[in-house]
C-alpha cells in the first residue's frame, strides 16, 4: 500500500475544535462544512474524534445544512453522507452497541482509546464483527522523562503505568487492524513528530501505524514515514494552511515518496 495522508479532525459537544496539549481547545467551525472541503482536496482518509467529555451536542447554528443536529448519530449521518472518503469515527465508544450504531451511521472504520484499556476484549470482540481492518486503536501517550513514555486515557487525564510498545503489542495480538499514535506534550505545538517513538512502536509490529501530533511542515510528513509509520496524520496544518492537501503531497513526492495523487 502507498503511504496515505490523513487529516484528524476533533469534534467537542459538536463543534470542530482545534487542540493544544490535549486540554486546550478553540472552536473552528462545524463537522458537516469540514467535511464538504475536504471532498474537494486530495486527502486519502479521514478521520474524526470526538473529544467531547460530555453527551451534549449543539452546533450552534442556523443554518440549514447543520441545523437540528443534536445527537451524535446526527452527526456522523451528516457527515458520512458529506464524505466521499473512507471515514474513520472514534471516541465515546463503550460498547459493540457503540460500534454497531457508529457504522451503521456511515462509519468505514471505528477507533477507540480508554475503553479498550477498560475492556480490551472489546478489541477482540469488534474485530470478530466487523473485521480486523475496521479496528483502530488510538494511543495516546505522555513523556515519563525518559525514553519510554507512558499509554494514558480519558484524554491525558488519566495514567495507565502501560509502555507503548507493550501496549502495541497487546492490541495486535488482541485483532487491532491498525493503531493511531499520539503524543500529549506534541500536540498542537508544530515541533514535529516523536520519530524515536514512531520507530519503537512501528517496529515491534506488524500492523500498520498512523503517526499524529507535533506537524508543523509539510515536510514533517515525510520523517514519519521514515521513523516507521504506514501513514501520517495531522489536526492543525489542515486548518491554517493553504492548499493544505497539495503542500503536504508536494513534500512528499519531494522526499521520494510514492504518495497517491
Amino acid at each position: 500500500m502507498k503511504p496515505r495522508l490523513i487529516p484528524v479532525l476533533l469534534l467537542k459537544e459538536g463543534l470542530l475544535v482545534r487542540s493544544e496539549l490535549f486540554h486546550i481547545h478553540q472552536i473552528i467551525g462545524n463537522p458537516i462544512h469540514e467535511a464538504q472541503r475536504f471532498n474537494e482536496w486530495g486527502v486519502d482518509e479521514l478521520i474524526y474524534l470526538n473529544v467531547s467529555q460530555t453527551d451534549s451536542y449543539d452546533l450552534r447554528r442556523d443554518d440549514q445544512k447543520v441545523k437540528g443536529l443534536t445527537s451524535i448519530g446526527d452527526i456522523q449521518k451528516a457527515v458520512s453522507k458529506t464524505c466521499f472518503m473512507p471515514l474513520t469515527w472514534g471516541g465515546r465508544l463503550r460498547n459493540l452497541d457503540d460500534m454497531i450504531s457508529t457504522f451503521a451511521n456511515g462509519a468505514d472504520k471505528i477507533a477507540i482509546n480508554s475503553q479498550a484499556h477498560r475492556t480490551p476484549e472489546l478489541i477482540t470482540a469488534g474485530a470478530k464483527r466487523f473485521g480486523a481492518q475496521a479496528i483502530v486503536i488510538s494511543m495516546d501517550v505522555r513523556s515519563t522523562g525518559d525514553t519510554t513514555g507512558e499509554v494514558v486515557i480519558d484524554g491525558g487525564r488519566t495514567s495507565t503505568g502501560q509502555d507503548p510498545v507493550q501496549w502495541a503489542k497487546e492490541v495486535e495480538d488482541r485483532g487491532a487492524g491498525e493503531i493511531l499514535l499520539q503524543v500529549v506534550e506534541r500536540d498542537g505545538t508544530g515541533e514535529g513528530y516523536d520519530l524515536d517513538l514512531i520507530h519503537r512502536v512501528s517496529s515491534s509490529i506488524n500492523i500498520p501505524l498512523i503517526a499524529c501530533s507535533g506537524v508543523g511542515r509539510f515536510e514533517d510528513y515525510a520523517k514519519g514515514l521514515e521513523a516507521g509509520a504506514s501513514a501520517v496524520a495531522a489536526a492543525n496544518i489542515w486548518h491554517f494552511k493553504e492548499m493544505a492537501d497539495r503542500g503536504g503531497k508536494r513534500a512528499l513526492k519531494r522526499a521520494g515518496v510514492d504518495i497517491r495523487t
